[in-house]
């Protein structure tokens, strides 16, 4: 068993932890359509959305706070409440915010140049998903990082993450290239697609899960294999949290 903060699991070593059985192929033109909906919601393109406490008190009085007190996940110092994304007070309130990605999608040739900055191949999914969906800024946890840099979401100071970026940095410290960053997960928890195994299953690896002078390898951080990368997509597309799979295996 293991948590988002939990970083005690016995090491699972080698690169494909999950059942290696390759999965029948989904609509993906349905899994695009279901991954568009979510990525222009600003409600529920992640899957915790802020609103003002002063709006929720005011539209819900003070009792809703204990009602409620299974969807919130933490205040801000900015006066709001972050609630799960299924929320109703997050339907309500972004209800008529402006839809549309925090990224616009990127194009063919975008993904070409980070391809022969990564130096492999996307899978087609994911291929499509940034140039169909967006580059990134949306989706499970922290939400995918772009595939390209100097991407910059409103009123933040720094660069949304990117993909390529964080790879060319994992190489220097020992992680697989063939493993592609795809979100955080918290803490030192991070998501990667394996970009060689079968069905291109995507990894929860701890970052700080491994020792390098005591003979370990960045096999040694893995804690859990989602199959493939159109069922971790899938999950959440469908409003499921991708952590469960993970927490009771």
């Amino acid at each position: 068993m293991i948590s988002r903060s939990d970083q005690g699991p016995v090491p699972l070593k080698q690169e494909f932890l999950a059942d290696s059985s390759v999965e029948g192929e989904e609509d993906d033109d349905a899994l695009i359509e279901k991954l568009r909906a979510r990525a222009c919601d600003p409600g529920r393109r992640f899957d915790t959305a802020d609103v003002p406490v002063s709006w929720m008190s005011e539209r819900y009085g003070s009792a809703r706070w204990e009602q409620r007190r299974d969807a919130i996940r933490g205040y801000s110092s900015n006066g709001t409440v972050r609630l799960t994304s299924d929320a109703e007070e997050v339907a309500v309130y972004y209800a008529d915010a402006p839809r549309g990605p925090l990224f616009a999608p990127v194009s063919v040739a975008d993904v070409e140049a980070a391809e022969r900055r990564i130096g492999r191949r996307l899978p087609v999914l994911l291929r499509r998903v940034y140039t169909e969906v967006a580059d990134g800024g949306f989706g499970p946890d922290s939400g995918l990082a772009s595939l390209t840099d100097g991407n910059k979401a409103p009123g933040h100071l720094t660069d949304w993450p990117s993909a390529s970026g964080i790879h060319e940095r994992n190489r220097t410290r020992g992680v697989p290239a063939s493993w592609l960053h795809l979100a955080y997960g918290g803490c030192t928890m991070e998501w990667h697609l394996s970009l060689s195994a079968v069905g291109n299953p995507v990894l929860l690896y701890d970052s700080d899960g491994w020792v390098p002078h005591w003979g370990e390898d960045a096999h040694d951080g893995l804690r859990h294999a989602t199959a493939s990368l159109r069922r971790w997509l899938s999950t959440w597309a469908d409003g499921g949290d991708v952590w469960d799979e993970a927490l009771n295996p």
